[in-house]
Formats: C-alpha cells, structure tokens, sequence
C-alpha cells in the first residue's frame, strides 16, 4: 500500500463544502444521561476542522458511533458530541436530524464558509457498513471534496470510509497523515534496529502481525497470554493459562521463520502464574514451561522483565502492541508496566499501537513519553499485518 497520500494542505478548500468523516465513537456513561465520559477522540479531530475553518471551508462532519446495525437508536445519537466539539472550539454546531434525508440535505445547502454541520450517526443508515454506492453518492452530493480523519475506521470499508471518494477528491487529515507517517515509516523504512513487542491473548489475532514483522523487524518480543501457546508448542506445561492448541504449529513455524530469517524471537524464561483468574488469586513464579496443574500464567516473570527492557534499550525504533499480563489486575501488572517504563526511558522512536497498550500507557502517565500512540486499534493492526486499508488506499497519490 502506498503511504504518501495527498493531505488537506495539497488542495484548497476556500469557499468549498467538505465532508469529513471524523471517528467521534466516544464512550458515553452507562446511565443513558448522554454524558461523554472520555473525549479523546473529538479533541483528537480539532487540529484538521480548525484548519478547514482558517481555510475558508464549511465543513460537514459525519462519524458513526456504536452498532445501532441501521436502526436509529436514540441512545447512540450524535447529539452529544455536538455539543461537545461546540465547546471545544467555542461556536456554534449546526446538527443534522438525519444522514442523507431531508434535515441534512437542507442544511448542508444553506451551510456557509466558516460553519460546522454534523451529520447524525452514519450507522443508522443501513447502507453504511454494506459501503452501499447509493449512500456514499446521497453524502458526496452535499460536499466538493472529502477529507478522512477517522483512522480507527480506515480498516473498514463503509460508505463513509471509502464510498465516498469514488464521487469526490479525497485526502487525508492531519490525524490520518500521522499514523501514516509513523506507522508507515517504521514498517516502510524503519530507524534501526526495530524491536516490535507484540502481547494480548490470543496468538490467532497477531498472527498476520509476528508474520508480516518477521520480514521488517531485527528483534520481535512475545508476552501477554499468546506466549503460552508458544510454550505448549515446545513442549512446555502451562497448566490453565490460556491456550489455542489449533495455533501451535503456527507458533513452532514463526519460531522457525525468525531463526531462518535471523530475527531474534524473545519469548518469555519465566512467569507469574496464579491459582484463579482473580485479582486477589495466590500467585507464584516459576520457569517459563513449568506451570503447574490448576495455576495459569497471568503475567511475565522478574527475568523476562529485565529481559524485555534490556533489548529496547539500543532499539533504534519500538512497535509496541498489546499488554504483557492481565495489567487490568494491579498485581499481575508488572510486567506491563515495567515495559512502558523502559519505552518512556528510550531516545528510540517509540510506537504504540492503540487499544490495551495505549490504555496502559496513558493510565500509567507516560503518554507524554511516547513519540506516537496509535488512534485506531484494530486499523493499527492490519497496518503492521501489511493490510490494504480501504479507507486510506481510496486516498489521493501524493
């Protein structure tokens, strides 16, 4: 996939109505009160609107939120987030009462230079995550061009995503231009040696990631619950820790690819196992491959922890995508947390890959420390897999 792609700033928006797909799926409290309990995401959106604002452009804002599944659900409106980014850049949100429909036709027309018009949740449109050409060319004809700034949804190919841009000129945001500057640098062109620490449970959901790094990376490090089918392949016990047998000769392949390859593969010398999956759960730590019946391994051991720190010393630039341990629990957190530490303490260009790892990361006070945190967990993901993104391949050459 191409990474240079054309951004806001290679065309002029002047006096011109453009569509902006923003990613405003922001968590909302579970009372039904509408009250928007993080809001990351629609702060995250404000550098690309102000700039299409000081260009001279109406701008007509549209996101999904949640799976209404194109049903209109109430609870699932965009009305909130008006409000929010209305505050936040001090003026006036018109808000659209539907997608494409009389409401939003209407305003979109009368929208002037210096206005801001959102659209309601792109999902209540059944067309929407079926990328159904009626309902991408409906919300092309309200604008002159389309920016994406929505990388969280880049890895789906909905009309809002992608449809879109087969009947206006597309760009990206500034959003979308630094997960591709970064992600794809690392992965297109990395500063050495790249060291990629990949965690999370299951190795069926990394492993398009461990193959496709395997081609780019000089060390890949392994944690999280996925290092326990790692170890069953080589004949290790792992007790009750998590485990996907189909996945095992997979593993005991990458194993063999990093070898043939000359990747170092670091996997776990030692663990912290537990007797229950519990917060407060007895635990101990025992070699890597000599858990006992009835205990499972929650965590990374002391060892590997000084293990996995020392290689990302040197590292000239760290990948890092999912925890080492269950870091939800505090004392099977070790691990993670020692990681992100060590990221914080490194001059390497460091690369967190959204969803657990930038949770952890943030919860633990060292977002400031960390030269990118990922926007999108699972478009990150097929990024570092090699995936096409549909949402970024509909984009303008640069």
């Amino acid at each position: 996939m191409n990474y240079n792609k054309k951004t806001v700033r290679d065309i002029d928006v002047k006096g011109k109505k453009v569509l902006l797909r923003c990613d405003f799926n922001v968590p909302m409290a579970k009372d039904g009160s509408g009250v928007i309990t993080d809001d990351k995401r629609i702060r995250a959106a404000l550098p690309t609107i102000q700039y299409l604002l000081d260009q001279g452009a109406a701008v007509i804002a549209c996101s999904h939120m949640g799976k209404p599944k194109g049903e209109v659900k109430p609870e699932l409106s965009l009305k909130p987030v008006a409000v929010r980014l209305g505050e936040l850049l001090g003026k006036e949100i018109v808000m659209a009462a539907d997608v494409v429909g009389p409401d939003a036709q209407a305003k979109a027309a009368a929208l002037q230079p210096g206005q801001i018009l959102l659209l309601e949740n792109t999902r209540f449109e059944k067309g929407e995550t079926k990328n159904d050409p009626a309902l991408a060319k409906a919300m092309a004809s309200m604008a002159e061009v389309y920016v994406s700034d929505a990388f969280g949804a880049v890895h789906r190919a909905h009309a809002s995503t992608a449809g879109v841009a087969d009947y206006l000129p597309a760009v990206s945001g500034f959003l979308i231009q630094k997960e591709l500057d970064f992600i794809g640098g690392a992965l297109a062109n990395p500063k050495r040696p790249l060291v990629a620490i990949l965690g999370g449970s299951k190795v069926s959901s990394k492993i398009g990631v461990i193959n496709n790094l395997l081609e780019i990376a000089d060390t890949i490090i392994i944690g999280g619950g996925m290092a326990y089918t790692f170890s069953a392949a080589q004949g290790g016990k792992v007790g009750n820790s998590l485990l996907e047998e189909d996945w095992k000769d997979y593993s005991l392949e990458m194993v063999q690819k990093a070898k043939d390859k000359g990747v170092k593969l670091l996997l776990p010398v030692d663990t912290v196992c537990a007797d229950a999956f519990a917060p407060d759960a007895k635990s101990q730590v025992v070699l890597s491959g000599e858990i006992p019946d009835g205990w499972e391994g929650l965590d990374i051991g002391p060892e590997t922890v000084k293990l996995y720190c020392d290689a990302v010393k040197d590292a000239g630039t760290v990948i890092w995508n999912g925890p080492m341990g269950v870091f939800e629990f505090p004392a099977f957190a070790k691990g993670t947390e020692a990681v992100a530490e060590a990221l914080s303490k490194t001059s390497a260009i460091t690369i967190i890959g959204g969803g657990d790892s930038a949770a952890a990361v943030q919860q633990l006070g060292y977002a400031d420390k960390m030269t990118h945190i990922s926007t999108g967990g699972g478009a990150s993901l097929e990024f570092m897999e090699g995936k096409e993104l549909p949402g970024v391949a509909c984009l303008l050459d640069a």
